[in-house]
């Protein structure tokens, strides 16, 4: 069986940009995205992502950071096979969870119970398996009761608890996480740290885009700093987060 890989060599992800009458919509839809512009084509171009190299292999843990429109999503995209490279190539191997908004496949007209069902299809799950999960996820959501109302009746919280339990029922060979996981209380996020930790060790790897040093000390081993879609730094995460952030973050954090 082929463990699973990331291998992104000279990849790039260009958007053109059409009807753009003037430099100034331009400059919006730049600021917007975090890319640079061509100014070559008759059709403006955004290059969200430029001259990307990755190597992953089965037990990384990589961080993403880097400010908001650095190109983190966008590369999550990327790992996921939802962009393809403009130029350069992306190969993946290995069964993919992206999990870039927990709201993804879950309908407000219908029953938590029954939006478990879909979100775990969504992840490539079947029927069978999400509905042996079911019982774990209802206890570890604690929703009770609700589970049986439709899920416009739920908080933004409460519809979080309810994607995580999903999240981190499922079974990964590469997990791609975007983070948007701050509605819920602390003491249920301490419990979802527990859940996201045994999830993380049954992936084979992980890259997880957050702005919580926190989460990112829990979970990875490694990260990768991002700036106007172009890799900055790929190294150990004591350095890259140290390097990013100006000072020594684990330490801040006690960790060793």
């Amino acid at each position: 069986m082929t463990e699973p890989s990331i291998d992104i060599r000279g990849a790039a992800v260009d958007f053109p940009i059409f009807d753009a009458k003037s430099r100034s919509l331009k400059k919006a839809v730049l600021g917007k995205a975090g890319g640079r512009i061509g100014t070559d084509s008759k059709v403006p171009i955004i290059e969200a992502l430029h001259d990307i190299n990755i190597s992953l292999r089965k037990g990384d843990r990589v961080a993403l950071v880097g400010h908001n429109g650095a190109g983190k999503s966008t590369l999550l995209r990327l790992m996921s096979g939802i962009y393809e490279p403009t130029r350069g190539r992306a190969v993946v191997r290995g069964k993919v969870a992206p999990v870039f908004d927990l709201a993804v496949g879950m309908d407000p007209e219908i029953t938590g119970l029954d939006n478990i069902l879909i979100r775990g299809l969504f992840l490539g799950m079947t029927k069978k398996q999400m509905e042996s999960k079911v019982d774990d996820i209802a206890e570890f959501t604690e929703l009770g009761d609700y589970l049986e109302m439709p899920l416009r009746t739920y908080s933004t919280g409460m519809r979080v608890r309810l994607a995580l339990g999903v999240v981190t029922s499922i079974d990964p060979e590469i997990l791609l996480l975007d983070e948007g996981i701050g509605a819920v209380d602390a003491a249920f996020l301490a419990k979802a740290r527990d859940r996201l930790n045994e999830l993380v060790e049954r992936s084979g790897i992980l890259v997880f885009a957050s702005h919580s040093d926190e989460f990112l000390a829990d979970l990875c081993d490694t990260a990768i700093w991002m700036e106007h879609g172009s890799i900055r730094e790929h190294g150990s995460l004591r350095d890259v987060l140290h390097h990013y952030k100006g000072h020594d973050v684990l330490a801040d954090l006690g960790r060793a």
